[in-house]
């Protein structure tokens, strides 16, 4: 299943928490996020999803954007949600992959979304390489 290719502009709100003292962060936050769900099929009513901070064990909630709809109707939200319980086990190389979104998401767990962009970007790069070429 594809990414979804939603985008929207972090709110100045959200951007202030996010940078406040005491925020995990050590960079500023990108001005917008990418939904990183699968694709889900009505833009319109559909939640978006967008990692924005970890929590501060590897196990605690974690900081995500959620928003639905475009334009002026967008609304939005920035809460701790619990991490997907749902785990992938590999019988024959006894790899363990944890889901890495977020508890009760829609469409498909983390390993059964394809980011085609960032996956041409991953298999361009060689140790070494410089991005002066």
């Amino acid at each position: 299943m594809l990414q979804c290719t939603a985008v929207t502009l972090l709110p100045p709100d959200a951007v202030l928490r996010l940078t406040a003292p005491g925020a995990d962060s050590t960079e500023d936050p990108e001005p917008y996020v990418l939904c990183e769900l699968g694709e889900h099929d009505d833009h319109e009513r559909t939640e978006h999803a967008a990692y924005l901070r970890p929590g501060r064990t590897p196990d605690a909630p974690a900081l995500w954007f959620f928003w639905t709809g475009r334009g002026p109707e967008r609304t939005h939200r920035a809460e701790s949600s619990l991490w997907c319980p749902a785990v992938l086990r590999r019988l024959d190389s006894g790899v363990v992959r944890r889901c890495a979104l977020f508890d009760h998401h829609t469409a498909a767990h983390s390993w059964d979304v394809t980011d085609p962009l960032g996956d041409l970007i991953a298999e361009r790069l060689v140790p070494g390489d410089s991005p002066e070429g």
